[in-house]
């Protein structure tokens, strides 16, 4: 191989970590920094930037800090360069003008006790790979709701409706999965979009059936839907699964590795490279939204919230989805919301839909 054609190939390497190595936690290569330029009783003022001017409610995040955002404050003077926004409260650490954050779907941090109030139970699931860290929040009903987050995201981002659902009476078995903190590594040390990391749903729908399910809902964010709709298809178990909610799915993981390695400014010539790469590093096929989707195996209600401003798993494919089986797949088409962020937009038309697909299973 050619120097040049060396450093082709770990160009391409390089660029597929933006989706393989993508941190828990940290934000994804598509989400800009923003500077605080100041604070205010109730309000903070933030760099004017398409993300800053998101409609609904966000957490603002940083190193050593988390706030939670809601609205612009229209009327709130500013200059031509700024957005005010209302602060709902500092979750920890301070903020301080020039400080650099960003806006992130977590509205909660900590644990469903310290961020919610509400009791629940740490347990161990047992994994192929080892134990499987879960927040286990009891509630009266026999259909439990298993939450599965996505790419860049922890077990914290669920606890976004995990009051609603604990509202609602429906048990929560938050899991943490292979390559998560706390949770067994995978020996390739990669994120393969869902496509090894379901079988960890399908042990915490073992786990869930061992205590008490009758029946589960699985919902999952970004490659966490990914999850639910491989477990849905291929675990000898799928006859528990009542229904999915998916929000913001990976459907075709080209699409998403491309546009992460984009945002890291990858070169377009390039991206083709990254693509190669991540198939020889993970095994993944050759992607197509049909076989990503398992369409045509879908046998249970799908409750599907998407936009067309997600930038990271195009939406296209969420309404091919629905085009497919529109009798059992609805789609909750929600405008301006980043990737991962449909209930943050508008979290009470959100947890509206929501109340609606779940109440047949109460």
């Amino acid at each position: 191989m050619t120097v040049a054609g060396a450093a082709a190939v770990a160009a391409g390497r390089f660029a597929s970590d933006a989706a393989l190595k993508a941190p828990p936690g940290r934000p994804l290569p598509t989400e800009p920094r923003l500077t605080v330029h100041g604070t205010a009783a109730g309000q903070i003022v933030l760099t004017r930037d398409l993300a800053s001017l998101r409609p609904g409610t966000y957490g603002l995040a940083g190193d050593g800090l988390h706030a939670v955002v809601g609205p612009v404050l229209e009327s709130a003077p500013h200059t031509a360069d700024t957005v005010v926004r209302r602060l709902h409260r500092v979750t920890h650490g301070t903020l301080e003008p020039g400080d650099k954050v960003w806006l992130t779907p977590n509205a909660y941090i900590g644990d469903p006790h310290a961020a919610l109030g509400l009791e629940h139970a740490d347990v161990d699931v047992p994994g192929e790979l080892g134990a499987l860290p879960a927040w286990f929040v009891p509630g009266a009903r026999d259909t439990w709701v298993i939450t599965v987050h996505g790419l860049g995201a922890t077990r914290e981002h669920p606890m976004n409706v995990m009051g609603f659902l604990h509202r609602q009476r429906f048990p929560v078995l938050d899991l943490a999965y292979r390559g998560d903190l706390g949770a067994p590594r995978p020996a390739d040390g990669l994120n393969h979009l869902g496509e090894s990391e379901w079988r960890d749903l399908d042990a915490a729908i073992r786990y869930a059936t061992r205590y008490g399910a009758r029946r589960v809902v699985v919902y999952g964010w970004s490659t966490g839907a990914t999850m639910a709709l491989r477990a849905a298809a291929h675990s000898a178990v799928r006859d528990r699964i009542a229904g999915l909610v998916l929000d913001s799915p990976v459907l075709h993981w080209e699409s998403t590795l491309r546009a992460l390695a984009s945002a890291r400014r990858t070169p377009g010539a390039l991206l083709p490279l990254a693509v190669r790469a991540a198939q020889g590093r993970t095994g993944l096929l050759g992607d197509h939204a049909d076989d990503a989707a398992q369409a045509g195996r879908l046998d249970v209600p799908v409750l599907l919230f998407h936009g067309p401003d997600d930038t990271v798993a195009p939406w296209v494919f969420s309404r091919r989805l629905a085009a497919r089986r529109p009798g059992l797949v609805a789609l909750h088409t929600v405008p301006q919301a980043p990737h991962g962020a449909m209930w943050n937009a508008d979290p009470e038309a959100y947890e509206e839909a929501l109340r609606r697909f779940l109440t047949p299973f109460m």
